[in-house]
């Protein structure tokens, strides 16, 4: 049987979405065949690698992707969005998924402030993110 498909969706596609499918990944990726996309890709963010790295993961084969790569062209069991934006201007049904959740993140890449407040709000969102696919698991 194949495994179910899960898209993470934010704005950019360069740190929430980015987090959740490298999580998802590392603690099910023998269940679950995991992606993640964006409204408008913009490159995954430096920080973003950097706390992720410091997590024990490595985003080296992952890039910064347009939903519209998948979209209509793989169906997928779950589309979850990890942002607002995403949550707000996306249709509210794609041919081809079969659920759709909302899981509300702040936006790292948007926090203003030193480097060091800055690395500290990324892994905030990285450890609540982490959280959050944990106890998604456990539920399913």
């Amino acid at each position: 049987m194949a495994k179910p498909k899960v898209l993470f969706l934010c704005t950019g596609n360069s740190a929430r979405s980015q987090m959740a499918e490298a999580f998802l990944r590392k603690y099910a990726g023998d269940r679950y065949d995991v992606y993640s996309a964006g409204l408008e890709p913009n490159g995954i963010n430096p920080y973003t690698r950097q706390v992720m790295t410091e997590a024990g993961l490595d985003l080296a084969g992952q890039r910064s992707k347009s939903v519209a790569e998948y979209l209509g062209k793989i169906n997928f069991g779950y589309l979850i969005t990890v942002c607002d934006h995403a949550e707000k201007n996306c249709p509210t049904t794609f041919l081809g998924v079969s659920n759709r959740l909302h899981w509300s993140f702040e936006d790292p890449a948007a926090f203003e402030g030193s480097e060091d407040d800055t690395l500290a709000k990324f892994r905030e969102v990285r450890d609540q993110i982490d959280q959050r696919i944990q106890a998604w698991l456990t539920a399913n």
